[in-house]
């Protein structure tokens, strides 16, 4: 049997931990009506697919529109131990990680801001790190999107969100482009859901008809369509990241 693979974090220094599986939840879904956006696997599933790491401060910044790290003025609430900086300039503000992480051979880190989480008037940049064999640090970086609007970030939220991934996997694959009529067995399922879709999103209109009640098609949910047919084997509902640990 292959080994497990891991993810090793080492601490620079001591601290509360500050890593934590990521969750589904999100507070704009929260609030879309009768939470429908939680209806979207996709959506969910991207959600809680790594890890965040948690801020301990409570600031506020303002950038005023020019190239120099002087330019981001920061108003700081709440002093935690990841506090934010302006290093690069050019309205970018930037966490370092307390934490080197080391994962295994041809597994980097996938490092951006946590999936789906919007925030006003700041963009989380992404990267993908070589945490296989570099004993450098990373840091995770926001770009400020508009001059002379304040950002906040508030102790307790995530300000870097990561999960493995095979850097090697896109050199290896080889991408083919064909007509959906190269596959007729595809491509009858697919005009099968086509049809299905359009007469629910017909009926669904209609008081008190089936659909309706139901509110919602759940194939891909279920994992599976037409809603006779065998529940795929490899489909997904949930996904739940295990937690860091330290050695006993």
């Amino acid at each position: 049997m292959a080994d497990t693979p891991k993810i090793t974090a080492y601490e620079h220094y001591d601290m509360p931990s500050s890593l934590r599986p990521g969750t589904q939840r999100r507070d704009w879904m929260d609030d879309t009506r009768e939470k429908f956006a939680y209806r979207c696997l996709p959506l969910t599933i991207a959600n809680s697919h790594g890890w965040e790491v948690i801020g301990d401060t409570t600031f506020r910044a303002v950038w005023n529109g020019k190239p120099e790290p002087s330019g981001v003025q920061f108003d700081i609430k709440t002093q935690g131990q990841i506090m934010p900086s302006s290093h690069f300039g050019d309205g970018i503000i930037t966490f370092t990680m307390p934490y080197l992480f080391r994962t295994d051979e041809n597994i980097g880190l996938w490092v951006s801001g946590a999936p789906n989480q919007v925030k006003h008037g700041i963009q989380p940049l992404t990267g993908l790190v070589e945490t296989d064999w570099s004993p450098m640090n990373f840091t995770m970086n926001w770009k400020i999107t508009q001059p002379h609007v304040p950002v906040a970030f508030k102790a307790g939220e995530p300000v870097c969100f990561f999960f493995p991934l095979d850097r090697t996997l896109v050199d290896r694959i080889e991408p083919v482009i064909r007509p959906l009529s190269d596959n007729p067995e595809l491509a009858a399922k697919n005009a099968e859901w086509s049809k299905s879709r359009a007469n629910f999103l017909k009926q669904i209109k209609v008081e008190g008809s089936a659909e309706s009640q139901m509110g919602w098609q759940k194939d891909y949910h279920k994992g599976r369509f037409p809603p006779e047919a065998d529940k795929a084997t490899n489909h997904y509902s949930k996904i739940k990241a295990k937690a860091f640990k330290r050695p006993e």
